[in-house]
């Protein structure tokens, strides 16, 4: 089994992992989504939530951009971090488990702009 959380605005990408409004966690098995639940964000405080997710035994999480400190936070947890995603939450968790979602690597550095996140172009 395999949990994949997904930073989001109801069932969409959120365009900044800390401002979500809600994390879509989706188990799956073989391949498949075996269970979904949405969990409020709990708040957005420095180091906190990479470590919320973690501590449920979140394996990855989807994006669509995210600051440098919860990058390396989730690195240290080897969850893997997947950012650029946008669009229907559900979906990206399936498009990551066929191998078709990789990350575009764009992290926020800076907090002051958190608002230009979602703006990030992808890498072709």
């Amino acid at each position: 089994m395999m949990k994949i959380a997904v930073a989001s605005m109801g069932n969409m990408v959120a365009g900044h992992f800390g401002h979500c409004e809600n994390f879509n966690i989706y188990e799956s098995t073989n391949g498949s989504i075996t269970k979904v639940q949405s969990i409020p964000n709990p708040g957005h405080k420095p180091g906190y939530l990479p470590n919320f997710l973690g501590d449920m035994n979140v394996e990855v999480i989807i994006a669509g951009g995210m600051g440098g400190g919860a990058v390396e936070i989730f690195n240290e947890r080897n969850i893997e971090v997947i950012v650029g995603a946008e669009g229907d939450a559900k979906d990206a968790a399936v498009r990551y488990l066929r191998g078709e979602l990789k990350s575009t690597g764009s992290i926020c550095h800076e907090h002051e702009y958190a608002d230009e996140c979602g703006e990030h172009q992808s890498q072709k």
